[in-house]
C-alpha cells in the first residue's frame, strides 16, 4: 500500500511520468472465463484461484501484444511511444473510464457493456495528439450485488474499497501474517478473489475468452491443499512457472494455503498443518498453527 502512496503525484497526470507524453491509449482485453469461477468454492478440501491466474501471467501475454501495436503507431505516425500493463504508477481505470472502454463499478473496477468485468487493461502512452473517445455513462443503477458478495466486507460504501480487508490484496501484496479476525472469512481463497466482480449482471454480455493464454489449466481449477501444502520453493516454482502465482512466493503462498486448509474443517489435513509448524519461515509456521488449532477445535467436521 505504500508504494502508492509514495506515488500519487506520478499517477496523477501521465505527463509526471513521461513529460512527452500527450495522448493516451488506453486498450482493454477479456479473460471471461466459460465455467463460473466460484464454483470451487463449494470445495473446501480445495484450493480456489482466481479466474485471471489460472494460466500465463497476463503482464507478459498483453505487453508483447501492445508492444505490437505501438510499434506500428510509432512507425506509422513517426510518434515516440511508451508501453504500460500495471507495471508502473499509471491511472489504469480512470484511463480506461476516459478512454470509453467502460466505467467504474461500485466495486471499484472497470464495467464493460459487452465484456462485464473481466477486464485486462494496458495503456500506450504517445506523443501523438489525440482526440480523445466519449466517455460511457455509468449504468451500475441501483445494483448493489458486487458489493453485497464480497467475503470480507471491504467495501465501506459504493465506489471505495478497503484494500486492507480484500482478499485479493491479503493474498497477493500482504506479506506478514493475514489478520485473526480476517482468515475465518477467507474460506479457501488461496490467489486472489472473483466475488464482485462475477457478481457483476453485465457479465452476462461476455462473450469467454478464447485466448489460449487465458484458458484455465486443469492443474489450476480447484487443486488439492494438501499437495500444495507439501510445496518445497522448487516445486513452487516448477509449478507455477510463467504464472503470476509464481511472484509472491512459496512462503506467502503456503501461507494462502494453510488459511484455507483451516477453513476446511476437515480433520484429515491437521497433520498437514501440525507438519508445517515447524517451517522455517514464521509466518508459514504461524498460519500453520492456527489451522491446527481450528481443525482441532469443537467446530470441526470429523
Amino acid at each position: 500500500m505504500g508504494w502508492l502512496a509514495e506515488r500519487v503525484e506520478q499517477r496523477a497526470q501521465p505527463q509526471t511520468l513521461w513529460d512527452e507524453a500527450r495522448s493516451v491509449i488506453a486498450l482493454g482485453m477479456s479473460y471471461a472465463p466459460a465455467d463460473d469461477p466460484l464454483e470451487p468454492l463449494t470445495h473446501p478440501e480445495r484450493g480456489t484461484i482466481s479466474a485471471y491466474a489460472r494460466n500465463r501471467d497476463y503482464h507478459d501475454t498483453m505487453k508483447g501484444m501492445l508492444k505490437h501495436l505501438a510499434a506500428f503507431v510509432a512507425s506509422r505516425f513517426q510518434a515516440k511511444v511508451k508501453v504500460f500493463v500495471d507495471t508502473a504508477p499509471v491511472m489504469e481505470k480512470p484511463l480506461g473510464e476516459a478512454a470509453g472502454l467502460g466505467w467504474t463499478g461500485k466495486h471499484t473496477n472497470l464495467v464493460s457493456r459487452t465484456r462485464g468485468s473481466w477486464l485486462f487493461l494496458g495503456e500506450i502512452y504517445t506523443s501523438l495528439e489525440i482526440a480523445p473517445d466519449a466517455p460511457h455513462a455509468n449504468r451500475c443503477g441501483t445494483c448493489a450485488r458486487c458489493l453485497a458478495a464480497c467475503p470480507t466486507d471491504a467495501f465501506p460504501a459504493p465506489y471505495r474499497l478497503d484494500a486492507t480487508r480484500c482478499v485479493s490484496y491479503l493474498t497477493i501484496e500482504h506479506k506478514g501474517p493475514i489478520p485473526l479476525d480476517l482468515r475465518p472469512l477467507m474460506g479457501n481463497r488461496i490467489y486472489g478473489c472473483d466475488d464482485c466482480l462475477a457478481a457483476c449482471p453485465w457479465n452476462r454480455f461476455a462473450t469467454p475468452t478464447a485466448h489460449a493464454a487465458f484458458l484455465p489449466r486443469a492443474e489450476l481449477i480447484g487443486p488439492r491443499l494438501v499437495e500444495l501444502a507439501a510445496l518445497d520453493d522448487a516445486g513452487f516454482r516448477r509449478m507455477f512457472s510463467g504464472s503470476p502465482i509464481k511472484r509472491i512466493g512459496r512462503n506467502r503462498f503456503v501461507r494462502n494455503v494453510l488459511t484455507a486448509i483451516g477453513n476446511s474443517g476437515d480433520a484429515a489435513l491437521r497433520p498437514v498443518a501440525a507438519r508445517l509448524t515447524g517451517d522455517p519461515d514464521p509466518v508459514v509456521a504461524d498460519a500453520a498453527a492456527w489451522a491446527l488449532a481450528r481443525l482441532s477445535g469443537p467446530s470441526r467436521t470429523a
